[in-house]
């Protein structure tokens, strides 16, 4: 079993660099998804309101037997509940639903800039902090000029900006001006949706280094420090994700994989997603 190394957020908690994903995890997917990971030495799940599956994932991790101290639980405030006091609700909520006393770490999930009230949601984000429900705070999905407000109007710094990257959407303005303020950066979709497993440059790396397309991919994301959370329901599969700590990337691979970036998503943009 792989020993997941962990990062130190900006507020001193460690939190696991390979973590699982469960969006669009059905109910009766999740437990098994869970048991398997944390068979494999995952001990970082990440989940939403939105995904409509934390009550499973709550069950799922009681089930396990494990200590609560040996976990690291994250999940997301959705955008219907951006004003302060749906926010402190919505957190409530999403607690009872996992049967957990706090989360170590609660996202804002999307901007929304439409609705134009992510500042308020980040000072009840900041309260949930205070009270002890979120160990760490930060936001999913935020561009510059949101960042930007959301340190020119609060004192508190987001401990993690959890947005879609792979090589072909590497967006290094954003990775640096996240670096530059103590934010780290965690990657969602990091395979592409699959997309990016069929690709010749990343089938050739890994070949060369007797790896599967997955492993090359997430390494990538592991060497440039980023917390990344693929999503996987096929044992093998979760197992395969997290056998990649024991072998490295070249600067040619490196070069090779940064030369897909063309800019292209298979996630909404957060400028102008407001549902």
């Amino acid at each position: 079993m792989p020993t997941i190394p962990s990062l130190t957020l900006n507020d001193g908690q460690n939190i696991p660099q390979l973590g699982l994903g469960v969006f669009l995890v059905s109910g009766d997917q999740v437990g098994p998804s869970i048991r398997a990971a944390l068979a494999a030495g995952y001990r970082h799940i990440d989940t939403a309101a939105i995904y409509r599956n934390e009550s499973e994932v709550g069950q799922a991790i009681k089930a396990s037997g494990l200590p609560r101290s040996e976990l690291f639980i994250t999940t997301k405030l959705w955008n219907d509940s951006h004003a302060y006091e749906k926010a402190l609700k919505a957190c409530d909520e999403s607690l009872r639903k996992l049967g957990l006393d706090y989360v170590d770490l609660y996202l804002i999930h999307w901007p929304v800039p439409a609705r134009n009230q992510y500042v308020e949601a980040w000072k009840a984000l900041i309260q949930l902090q205070k009270l002890g429900k979120a160990r760490s705070i930060g936001v999913s999905n935020f561009h510059i000029p949101h960042l930007e407000r959301v340190l020119g109007e609060t004192t508190v710094v987001p401990a993690v900006n959890q947005i879609e990257l792979h090589p072909r959407l590497q967006q290094r303005a954003l990775r640096e001006f996240n670096a530059r303020h103590g934010i780290l950066t965690e990657s969602w979709s990091p395979l592409a949706r699959s997309a990016l497993l069929g690709d010749p440059v990343v089938k050739e790396v890994a070949a060369k280094h007797g790896k599967t397309p997955a492993q090359v991919l997430l390494r990538w994301h592991i060497e440039h420090g980023f917390i990344v959370i693929p999503k996987s329901v096929t044992p093998a599969r979760i197992r395969e994700n997290a056998a990649i700590f024991d072998f490295k990337l070249e600067p040619a691979d490196h070069a090779a994989l940064e030369a897909l970036e063309d800019g292209s998503r298979v996630g909404p943009n957060p400028d102008l997603f407001n549902p």
